[in-house]
């Protein structure tokens, strides 16, 4: 299935998703405490109902009011299904991997096709230091999981995901005797570590740093029982920025940025870098952007999902953009590098891949494509919105967002963009 794009410009109000890497948090923790915990703004998508679906696995008693969730029963309290499907979502595989470790049953943790490509033995060899036993397909998904570890001393690299480094900072206070952390090389998306800390902290258990983002201690302790309202989304808002930047006529995004962590408000920094101007007032974000927009170098080794909206304004700039650091985005949902270029140079950009990034080279000549998204809902959105700057485009798997942005399409057309909107 795929949608049609054309030449869009877009005006009006748009309001940003919830954050999803922070829901999962959320919901984990709050899952974790029990005890009429709440999590509110929750984005509902395809992969945070996985991370629910787990945690009612794990025993968790979970209802839904609105746009929140109430915990009334804690992980571990209920009945146990040994066999945990996290669809799409990296997250939840992972950080429900370091809960699994806390049960002496045997858990059966899946997901679909592409994550069932998606790394996980260095947390496994974590999980095994600490005393689990643990099977997987080549170090991928499907895995089992039979704990029950009492923590210790355990090291695991950091150049693969911070996602197994919270899996482990969640899990840790649970164990008999705490874990002291060792993270091996460079940490990769570090932000996102300092997003499950400050979490952690919000549901009462402390994590100390020894060395930032190389050594932590974290003592047995209880998730205490709290009420936690998720921010915005800046994966999502950086996408919305970039669609202001190439299509935008008085578009207003609206969303609290509130004072938690977000690796990816680095987003603004980079659009400002690039001749944007961007105002935040009262809880919205409008932009005036120039004819064409500088290129630059841009290292993004702590903000990878930021590779898909900031490679798309190579459409609009003077000189080239040089995106490095980034060799981990080829373990996303896909490998985006790959796909990014080999569908941006439909459209008239000259891009050369590298290990660990693109350098996209500005054209003059720029056409519509038929572009493929391989069903991830980031590359969806974002050749959705080249499209709506270049014209003539179709653009693949449209129901790929569910995922982080259900309404994506939708909302985007109430603005004036041209999508044709498919039965999803």
């Amino acid at each position: 299935m795929s949608c049609k794009v054309e030449k869009s410009k877009l005006s009006g109000n748009l309001v940003c998703p919830p954050n999803k890497s922070y829901t999962h948090r959320a919901i984990f923790l709050a899952s974790l405490a029990g005890n009429n915990s709440k999590v509110d703004n929750v984005l509902f998508s395809d992969d945070t109902r996985a991370t629910i679906n787990a945690c009612k696995n794990f025993g968790a008693k979970i209802e839904e009011e609105n746009s929140s969730i109430i915990v009334t029963q804690s992980i571990g309290n209920g009945k146990f299904v040994p066999e945990i499907n996290a669809e799409n979502s990296g997250t939840t595989i992972r950080i429900a991997s370091g809960i699994a470790s806390l049960f002496s049953e045997k858990t059966t943790l899946t997901g679909d096709s592409s994550l069932q490509k998606r790394p996980m033995k260095p947390l496994l060899d974590a999980l095994e230091s600490m005393g689990a036993k643990c099977s997987s397909t080549e170090g991928k998904p499907p895995i089992t999981i039979t704990g029950k570890i009492k923590g210790g001393n355990v090291s695991i690299p950091g150049s693969f995901s911070s996602q197994f480094i919270s899996a482990l900072l969640i899990t840790a206070p649970l164990t008999e005797n705490g874990i002291q952390l060792v993270i091996e090389g460079n940490l990769v998306s570090k932000p996102y570590l300092d997003a499950t800390i400050s979490t952690m902290r919000h549901f009462g258990v402390s994590v100390q740093t020894l060395i930032p983002y190389k050594r932590y201690n974290i003592e047995p302790q209880i998730y205490k029982p709290s009420v936690f309202t998720v921010p915005i989304d800046f994966s999502s808002l950086a996408l919305l920025l970039s669609a202001a930047v190439l299509c935008g006529e008085n578009l207003v995004v609206i969303g609290s940025i509130g004072n938690l962590p977000h690796g990816d408000e680095v987003f603004i920094d980079i659009l400002e870098q690039m001749g944007v101007k961007v105002t935040i007032e009262d809880d919205k974000l409008s932009i005036l952007s120039p004819e064409k927009l500088n290129g630059g170098k841009f290292d993004l080794s702590n903000s990878p999902d930021l590779l898909p909206p900031l490679a798309i304004l190579s459409l609009k700039t003077s000189s080239p953009i040089e995106i490095v650091n980034v060799k981990h985005a080829r373990l996303k949902e896909t490998d985006r590098i790959a796909i990014i270029a080999r569908e941006i140079s439909k459209l008239g950009v000259t891009v050369e891949e590298k290990e660990d990034g693109l350098i996209l080279n500005f054209s003059s000549n720029l056409k519509g494509g038929c572009l493929n998204s391989e069903n991830d809902h980031r590359l969806f959105m974002a050749f959705c919105i080249a499209g709506m700057y270049v014209g003539d485009c179709t653009v693949s798997d449209p129901e790929s967002v569910k995922v982080s942005y259900p309404n994506f399409v939708e909302e985007m057309n109430k603005i004036g963009a041209k999508i044709s909107n498919p039965e999803l």
